[in-house]
């Protein structure tokens, strides 16, 4: 019971502490990246909830460079992949090379890593390569492994996906499988900035400016917290209200309000249930919370479902966007 105890104090100290260096990464972050304040923060919460997460936005919002930026803060590994209508599944996993062993002098093959052997993954225009690309990353972001001619390689965690995918130009990209989109904890929509932040972002970028950024995790710290995320306790009501949002996306379910059954085919599965629980811990414990409450569920909600819900034929003709049936369904579970 005493080492119970011990344990669950030094928690909340490092719940404590965390909340200080939530600050000093946004700060650091802020040095390159001018605004952006909610998607930093739901960057954050996918690392320390194991997560990946899709980006959306048009060209030139810095995306990329947003993840190249905290991938330097907190010394990770960084590997970019841009996705192409030609890439090949071993362009990103790596591939088996016919080699000569240099003392017996025989013939054997040799696995070449490829760029997903890092800690931060960017897959840049995801949905430009073809299906069969794009579900080679499907094992490695369940799974933390790669298999390739029948043998199985393991990735050093902590291992993230953060891929791009523009809105407004469809010619030549492929629409991700809902399979591969269930894999992504968040969508990210990354918006156009305000009229001061884009002052501010040309007068810099146009400079000869260069930040100094500091280090502010490293791999080893980021994978304590991690772990800290999984140990923080949920009371029962949180658990059942996520759950609650995430059943009340699915059509067929008595609890599902008419908007739902009206312009919904396929709701979202448990997975999005055990996302919003994990993520509404790893944002309570970036406040300085230990525990999480029903309106961390409320905030992600958006973040979590919104490119798991299959609008319908009809709700498409209408117009219907997933965000009008999220806000539907939280303001009925008030």
């Amino acid at each position: 019971m005493k080492a119970l105890t011990t344990a669950i104090s030094e928690d909340a100290a490092k719940v404590e502490q965390l909340a200080g260096i939530r600050e000093e990464i946004i700060g650091e972050i802020s040095k390159v990246i001018i605004g952006q304040k909610g998607v930093v923060e739901l960057l954050l919460n996918s690392l320390l909830s194991q997560g990946h997460s899709l980006f959306v936005g048009v060209p030139g919002l810095a995306k990329t460079l947003l993840v190249s930026t905290l991938s330097r803060v907190l010394k990770l590994r960084f590997n970019r992949v841009q996705f192409t209508p030609d890439l090949m599944p071993s362009d990103i996993i790596g591939s088996e090379v016919l080699d000569r062993d240099p003392d017996s002098g025989k013939r054997l093959f040799r696995f070449i890593h490829g760029p997903i052997f890092c800690n931060l993954l960017l897959a840049d225009e995801i949905n430009r390569s073809s299906p069969k690309t794009q579900a080679a990353l499907l094992q490695a972001m369940q799974e933390l492994k790669v298999t390739v001619g029948g043998e199985t390689h393991t990735l050093s965690p902590p291992f993230h996906v953060m891929a791009t995918q523009n809105p407004i130009e469809q010619e030549g990209t492929y629409p991700l499988p809902e399979a591969e989109l269930d894999r992504f904890m968040f969508q990210i929509d990354v918006d156009y900035p305000s009229m001061e932040e884009e002052v501010e972002i040309v007068k810099t970028t146009t400079s000869s400016f260069e930040p100094d950024l500091k280090v502010v995790l490293d791999a080893r710290q980021i994978m304590d917290y991690q772990g800290l995320v999984r140990r923080v306790p949920v009371p029962d009501h949180v658990a059942e209200f996520a759950v609650t949002v995430a059943r009340s996306t699915r059509p067929h379910e008595d609890i599902a309000p008419e908007v739902v059954k009206k312009w919904v085919s396929w709701g979202v599965g448990p997975r999005a249930s055990q996302f919003l629980l994990l993520g509404s811990k790893a944002r309570a414990i970036l406040d300085g919370r230990y525990a999480p409450g029903v309106d961390d569920v409320r905030a992600l909600a958006p973040a979590v479902l919104k490119h798991r819900i299959v609008i319908n034929f009809r709700g498409e003709a209408e117009g219907i966007k997933a965000d009008r049936i999220i806000t539907e369904i939280l303001n009925r579970l008030r």
